[in-house]
């Protein structure tokens, strides 16, 4: 039986991911945990609490105590070729976690995207690259590996896909789970805001609920797959009164400039806000911010 709690097989996904997010990696996290402070821990039933306990019970034989890097090997930050994004995420992109990249239009959001999915296909491993804006074109993801040792076999690991609707986005964020194989590495949404900006009617409590839909897949894809997700979104104006509360065209005494999906889609602890703050055609400031930026 394996120790490691994600690849346990009695356990259920949910369970998994509620053991995860507690810090817990291997069963042998569990040995010194009793059932009643299990089930406080986590809000479960004792009932439920001492079949995981029960579960990670030690069989006969040698210890196997591997953490999930040792077992599956994909613990690693990836530094991409921007020096001042390396140093904004502390020194690369930590595996299995979201990175958002927001900016005005002509920044260079796409282009870091493409960046990272050139450094995972160069490392063996497979891209989901989603463009929901015809912003990256198969003959763009081309160029980006002209000069890459995988330019002769990066088609055997890009999975491109051109999705335009909201409801096309949806459905695959409702399948992602399933589409996610052994040798796939990083989720690439191009332009996530697009298709919401494309319903425009869309009720507020409605958005809200399909924006938390896709959170929880994407908690589940990190912290269970150990998928790493990178969004790009455009920037929209924000009115604010002189107070700081938000304001209008009437009562507002500045304009600021915020990522258009604000951030309940990010999963508070494994999330990071790349926002590009252009200053002139060859110079900007890029800003950090994690765990749940609100905007």
């Amino acid at each position: 039986m394996s120790r490691n709690i994600l690849l346990h097989p009695t356990l259920p996904s949910s369970t998994q991911l509620a053991l995860r997010c507690a810090g817990y990696e291997t069963l042998d996290d569990l040995s010194s945990t009793s059932a009643e402070a299990l089930s406080k821990e986590l809000g479960i039933d004792i009932s439920d609490s001492q079949s995981i306990i029960t579960a990670s019970q030690r069989p006969p034989g040698p210890p196997l105590s591997q953490s999930l890097a040792s077992l599956i090997s994909r613990s690693q930050n990836f530094a991409c070729s921007y020096a001042a994004v390396n140093t904004a995420l502390g020194g690369g992109l930590p595996r299995g976690h979201i990175l958002d990249i927001s900016g005005p239009p002509g920044s260079f959001k796409e282009t870091l995207a493409l960046d990272y999915a050139r450094i995972f296909v160069e490392a063996n491993e497979e891209v989901i690259f989603i463009d929901t804006q015809n912003m990256t074109s198969l003959a763009t993801i081309k160029k980006t590996f002209y000069n890459s040792p995988a330019a002769a076999n990066y088609q055997d690991l890009v999975r491109y896909t051109r999705l335009h609707t909201l409801p096309d986005l949806m459905i695959f964020i409702h399948n992602l789970l399933s589409e996610i194989h052994a040798k796939t590495g990083l989720l690439v949404l191009n332009s996530i805001s697009f298709p919401f900006l494309s319903h425009p009617d869309i009720q507020s409590s409605k958005r809200t609920t399909l924006l938390e839909k896709i959170r929880q897949v994407f908690l589940q894809a990190s912290a269970l797959n150990n998928l790493t997700i990178i969004t790009t979104s455009q920037m929209s104006t924000k009115l604010l009164n002189a107070d700081g509360s938000p304001g209008n065209f009437e009562t507002g005494a500045k304009a600021v400039m915020v990522p258009q999906l604000g951030s309940t889609y990010l999963p508070n602890g494994r999330s990071y806000r790349l926002v590009i703050v252009p200053e002139s055609r060859t110079t900007g400031q890029d800003k950090v911010y994690s765990d749940g930026i609100q905007c």
